[in-house]
């Protein structure tokens, strides 16, 4: 079985071709950049990609030296997402649907994240660690579904990082200046925001852009960023371990790349005799194996319906507590 997949929730246009066997056929990925300090405008990135979406689905069918007519069925990011970026994903795959009687299923993008990571990584049930631009959330299996047992309350961990680089001029994404610029620095005082299960990164960033303002060096105030939020997260992660029993933490995401984060993980979970693992660089951020993947795991051996496609609609807030399995 094959299908043929669509990531397009926020700056990251990709088309897939996955197999039932978890093998990647292709795997193409477009991003919208943006001008340097502006992040993702979503209207910006909604038009890149109608320019790259009919460029970005002949590169991965040539790639996979599949035609369409081989597909099984096609799978899309349903949400949770920006709309304009869901939108102008969506309906263009309704028309790629439609036009080859293919069946369309919308999948959840995060769970894609957590389903995908314990592929590439072979995790049996792990907590997971999800931390991309928009989401930083403790998850774990759980009672039939996943279930996030902490999460930030206001900013996204990526989103918070970002926005301090652009506050300091940094590029977009600014996690991995940041990193580099914390090598040379050295701590500076923030505050440290855990409630209950639940982290807050908001006020830390408002109070580091002050310190930027008043003249402290950028690599002080990146190397106490990271210090503060990744204690931040190391310590909600840990507690969440403990909760569920589990013996294993897979981190997944953007900020997956981030050295220091990784360091402070291992000790942590070595000091527990835990498994520590990491997806793989190439797959940390947003793409459409992901969504490929766990289209695979949702199939259930849809027929094309032209009414269902094209009532298929976006969910821009779709949590992952609301996806219950049978």
């Amino acid at each position: 079985m094959k299908t043929l997949s669509f990531e397009c929730t926020a700056h990251t246009f990709g088309v897939a071709v996955v197999d039932d066997k978890g093998s990647i056929l292709s795997d193409v990925k477009y991003q919208y950049t943006g001008e340097k300090g502006k992040g993702i405008v979503p209207n910006e990135a909604a038009e890149y990609f109608k320019e790259v979406r009919e460029e970005a689905l002949s590169k991965a069918l040539k790639e996979s030296k599949l035609k369409i007519k081989d597909i099984d069925f096609i799978s899309i990011s349903q949400g949770p997402g920006l709309p304009l970026s869901l939108y102008a994903g969506l309906n263009f795959v309704k028309e790629v649907a439609l036009k080859n009687k293919k069946p369309l299923i919308g999948v959840n993008h995060l769970i894609s994240h957590l389903e995908l990571g314990k592929l590439l990584t072979k995790s049996k049930d792990p907590v997971f660690i999800l931390a991309t631009g928009a989401n930083t959330q403790i998850i774990a299996f759980e009672g039939g579904r996943y279930r996030v047992f902490g999460e930030c309350l206001s900013i996204g961990l990526g989103n918070a990082l970002d926005k301090f680089g652009r506050a300091i001029g940094l590029g977009f994404p600014a996690g991995p200046e940041i990193e580099e610029l914390a090598k040379n620095g050295s701590y500076v005082e923030l505050p440290y925001v855990v409630k209950g299960m639940d982290v807050e990164f908001s006020g830390i960033i408002t109070k580091v852009t002050q310190l930027s303002e008043k003249g402290i060096s950028k690599e002080d105030l990146c190397y106490s960023l990271q210090e503060t939020c990744f204690s931040m997260l190391t310590e909600v992660s840990e507690r969440a371990m403990a909760h569920c029993g589990k013996k294993e933490l897979l981190l997944i995401g953007g900020v997956a790349a981030n050295k220091r984060l990784i360091s402070m993980l291992e000790v942590m979970c070595k000091e527990r005799g835990a498994d520590f693992k990491v997806v793989p660089l190439k797959y940390s951020g947003d793409n459409a194996v992901q969504i490929g993947w766990q289209g695979i795991l949702d199939y259930k051996d849809e027929k094309f319906n032209e009414d269902k496609v094209k009532k298929l609609d976006i969910k821009p807030g779709w949590r992952v507590e609301e996806v219950i399995y049978p």
